[in-house]
């Protein structure tokens, strides 16, 4: 995993630096992104990995049907070229990562006990805006398991604030 993130840095940054050079990053987040779900089809990874595949037509199974840009469709043949298309699910990851940073947005997944209303999560969105200084792109899942309370995960910081894990240490302090 750690190889494939290393080989695939230097292309996200490529496509990221193209994408905002034309002022075109949500559209190359889709394009990645198709492309990349298009990579991990096992037909498609046979056709990738097959060594007599012409660049043109990997080009055409991994562009959206009818799309012709023509940066874009380059960025395919060179990696193509490289031997690289079955990096694109890591590359498109990685764009996403510089896209949120140049953006100021801070991607966060709420899992809470029961599904929240809109204003306590325009509460909570409020609250991990002025913790982190950035826009939240929130997500939200319910996990009855936590019992009450809610999980945030915002990439390096999580927040478990579950009734599930408050029981679990005082269990805990309780069996010393």
């Amino acid at each position: 995993m750690s190889q494939a993130l290393t080989l695939a840095r230097p292309y996200a940054r490529a496509a990221f630096a193209l994408a905002k050079d034309t002022g075109r990053l949500p559209r190359w987040s889709a394009l990645l992104g198709f492309a990349a779900q298009a990579a991990s089809v096992p037909e498609a990874q046979a056709a990738i990995g097959h060594p007599l595949a012409a660049t043109a037509d990997l080009v055409e199974l991994l562009t959206p049907p009818g799309d012709a840009d023509p940066e874009f469709r380059q960025f395919l043949a060179v990696l193509a070229e490289n031997r690289r298309l079955a990096l694109l699910p890591e590359i498109a990851g990685l764009y996403e990562q510089l896209r949120a940073e140049a953006e100021r947005v801070v991607k966060a997944r709420v899992t809470s006990a029961r599904p929240l209303a809109a204003d306590e999560l325009e509460k909570l969105r409020a609250s991990l805006r002025n913790r982190f200084g950035r826009e939240i792109d929130l997500a939200t899942a319910v996990d009855e398991s936590l019992i009450g309370g809610a999980v945030i995960d915002a990439g390096d910081v999580v927040i478990d604030g579950s009734l599930r894990t408050k029981l679990a240490r005082l269990g805990a302090a309780l069996a010393n």
